[in-house]
């Protein structure tokens, strides 16, 4: 464990899939439990409390009158839950470690940390850009709205969640492994001026470069720094078990090596591992490298 890392953890797992499009991703956080996470922490030597999960409920119907947004209510209902979760485990001088759980659940995680680190970077690794709004999105599915939301843009009900002011900075934002991008999402990506290392960039720099640079933008005048982890923004080689693969993705040292450089950086407050869906996953391969990169991200060494 790196000494600069909170030794005291609190595990919050958020069993929802409402906002994919993709059943069973729901039960991400029962497969990374499964995959020996506590185990892992605890071998590290943190202080783990395992806060449970956050449940969802299967509404009647998918659609609220007059909204294209999928889920909404539940969704809201969950994130809001979370935000509150996430403040008080802060609260407590304790690091929050959320387990997804579809990606929509990072609008509640990073509502949460934001009570307590007003100026918050991320790194964002991901296939996608999740940062549609209801009138960009093609399937309405909230789970493609994150960053959108945590910046302050769509729907009120979802962006009011921690507060409207509580929101992140366009400039303190990275995307590492985006490969694959709506059309709306890359207009408004370069409206915002967001950073985006896409796996072009990687093979031509090198995760090295590239992860210096975001924790550069990410970490420099800032309260620390979240990282969001999709796990389909690894190669789905690696990670078969997950609702959105697109090939071309990021190697497994690769994801190790960007996950390892942030610990060393000293400025982690915050993280959360999404999208691991076992009900197509191969011998729960995937929660499996979920546990891996936890442990790379939190201070792991061989030596």
């Amino acid at each position: 464990m790196k000494s600069s890392i909170n030794a005291k953890l609190s595990l919050i797992g958020v069993a929802i899939d409402l906002g994919a499009g993709t059943p069973g991703v729901s039960l991400g956080p029962s497969a990374i439990r499964y995959a020996g996470a506590i185990d892992k922490l605890t071998g590290l030597g943190y202080e783990v409390k395992d806060e449970g999960n956050i449940m969802a409920n299967k509404p009647i119907s998918p659609k609220t009158d007059g909204i294209k947004l999928n889920n909404l209510d539940e969704v809201v209902r969950v994130n809001t839950e979370l935000c509150s979760k996430v403040a008080e485990v802060m609260q407590e001088g304790r690091f929050p470690l959320v387990m997804g759980g579809d990606h929509s659940i990072a609008i509640g995680t990073i509502a949460g940390v934001l009570q307590h680190k007003k100026n918050l970077g991320v790194i964002w690794f991901d296939a996608h850009g999740d940062i549609n709004t209801e009138e960009t999105s093609p399937s309405g599915n909230i789970h493609g709205m994150p960053v959108a939301v945590s910046m302050g843009y769509g729907h009120e009900r979802l962006t009011g969640i921690g507060g409207k002011d509580n929101k992140l900075q366009t400039d303190k934002f990275v995307f590492i492994g985006s490969r694959d991008l709506d059309a709306g999402e890359r207009k408004v990506l370069k409206d915002l001026g967001v950073t985006v290392f896409t796996m072009h960039e990687i093979d031509r720099l090198g995760m090295t470069e590239v992860i210096e640079r975001a924790i550069k933008i990410a970490g420099d005048g800032t309260d620390g720094i979240h990282v969001s982890f999709d796990m389909d923004s690894m190669d789905p080689i690696y990670a078969p078990g997950t609702g959105t693969r697109v090939p071309g993705g990021l190697t497994y040292r690769e994801s190790h090596l960007a996950l390892e450089m942030i610990a060393l950086s000293e400025k982690l407050v915050s993280a959360e591992f999404v999208e691991v869906n076992p009900i197509i996953d191969n011998n729960n391969q995937t929660a499996k490298a979920a546990v891996a990169l936890m442990g790379s991200l939190l201070g792991e060494w061989l030596i």
